[in-house]
């Protein structure tokens, strides 16, 4: 005869089977999009320890700094209409080719206003410093090789075909571990050498992604569905632009003040902070899809705690078990990462609060609020601007700067929280 106190101690294990036999599916999908967030972390350290110690201190600075430039001039291209084409791979799948025809006008288009604004990120972070050649080659790289590789993911992404997302991801980033390895073994280490093979890998990239994993659609051109979707797409780019501002333009201000050394050291401390952001730009991914077809889902408290509470735990985890590894082995990841191994610990708060402010502004996206988002986000970037510019006068030192970045991201963060959630409370917008 059963018990009844082995009855009651059965009922959670049948309540948790029972939970995830319902959800077997989103199970499936979010291990196999994970599986590409973990594919991307091992090859995204390999080719940071490859570029970043096979470059002087100061030209990686350079370049992580073009780089972050390109990231956010990037988001010009198309003038945000990616954001029409993952909805559209999201809900209406058999208009993949009517709106990739639209993509690819519009980013043609864009090509004048992406050089212009290009050129004057140039003249005020990088004139003097690094040769227009170089930064033209980093940016084109950024901009229109990887960005579109970018593409591809997103609408496979849009698709529910995580698995071949998350092999594109990965392939995407064992080839840039793959040119930073080999440059790391060419006679030249110059940073006019690296450009040549960052542009290389980028475009067998992108050429592998379109030819092997983008949708076979007829391309068809309808100019009144880009019309009535091109003001959303604008503020979209515009969020996107002012997103990666105040997420990068902290490199572009090291840069500018402290000079190419300070830059570099920064640049290696922060690069190891965006490692912790991979696996949760996965969850953040498929809770948006979610959000799409039911924008009302974070309406509990609870819920909306619990999940911040997890990405702050797992990217404060994560960072503290890296701090761990290289205060015991120092040269772990390098000789010229060691230089910034005794800064990385006192950045123990800035991956938690800098990934969950991501995960903010992606819940608007979600919700169709992309005007909102927009003037949120210009509303971090200016404040991000005037705190840093405030910490980097006050610290007398690196590693005093380092360790004020965890007050600076608490006030972001609140800023970001107050914005948003109050942002939420206002009706869905379906685009």
């Amino acid at each position: 005869m059963t018990e009844a106190s082995d009855i009651r101690q059965r009922r959670p294990f049948a309540r948790i089977g029972a939970f995830l036999s319902e959800r077997r599916g989103l199970v499936r999908d979010y291990f196999a999009a994970i599986s590409g967030a973990g594919g991307r972390l091992v090859f995204s350290l390999l080719y940071f320890v490859a570029l970043a110690n096979t470059l002087s201190l100061a030209d990686f600075g350079l370049f992580a700094t073009a780089s972050a430039a390109g990231v956010m001039l990037s988001r010009i291209l198309a003038f945000g209409f990616i954001s029409a084409l993952y909805r559209t791979a999201t809900i209406r799948p058999n208009l993949i080719g009517t709106f990739t025809a639209g993509f690819v006008l519009l980013a043609a288009l864009s090509l004048p206003v992406l050089a212009a604004a290009s050129w004057l990120t140039y003249l005020l972070f990088f004139s003097g410093q690094m040769a227009l050649s170089l930064f033209a080659a980093v940016i084109f790289a950024e901009a229109l090789l990887w960005r579109p590789f970018e593409v591809v993911i997103i609408v496979n992404n849009g698709l529910n075909r995580f698995g071949r997302a998350a092999s594109l991801t990965i392939f995407g980033t064992v080839m840039r571990a793959a040119g930073a390895v080999a440059f790391a073994l060419w006679p030249a280490d110059s940073l006019a050498a690296w450009s040549g093979f960052y542009v290389a890998v980028n475009a067998i990239a992108l050429i592998a992604a379109v030819a092997l994993f983008y949708p076979r659609q007829r391309l068809r051109f309808r100019p009144l569905l880009y019309w009535r979707r091109l003001a959303d797409s604008l503020y979209v780019a515009g969020a996107e632009i002012l997103f990666y501002l105040q997420m990068e333009f902290d490199k572009l201000l090291v840069l500018a003040i402290g000079g190419p050394q300070l830059a570099g050291l920064y640049a290696i401390v922060m690069r190891l902070v965006d490692l912790t952001a991979i696996p949760i730009r996965t969850f953040s991914m498929m809770l948006v899809q979610r959000m799409m077809r039911a924008p009302d889902m974070l309406k509990s408290l609870r819920m909306r705690g619990g999940i911040e509470a997890g990405i702050f735990a797992v990217s404060t985890a994560a960072l503290l078990s890296l701090a761990v590894i290289l205060h015991y082995f120092p040269a772990a990841l390098g000789r010229t990462v060691a230089e910034a191994a005794p800064l990385v610990g006192l950045a123990v708060c800035v991956p938690g609060l800098r990934n969950l402010i991501e995960y903010q502004a992606e819940l608007l996206f979600a919700r169709g609020q992309t005007l909102v988002r927009a003037l949120n986000l210009a509303l971090l970037a200016g404040a991000k601007a005037v705190l840093l510019n405030f910490v980097m006068m006050n610290s007398l030192d690196t590693a005093a700067f380092i360790w004020s970045l965890n007050a600076m991201f608490v006030a972001l963060y609140v800023v970001s929280a107050l914005l948003t959630y109050s942002a939420l409370r206002m009706p869905a917008k379906p685009v």
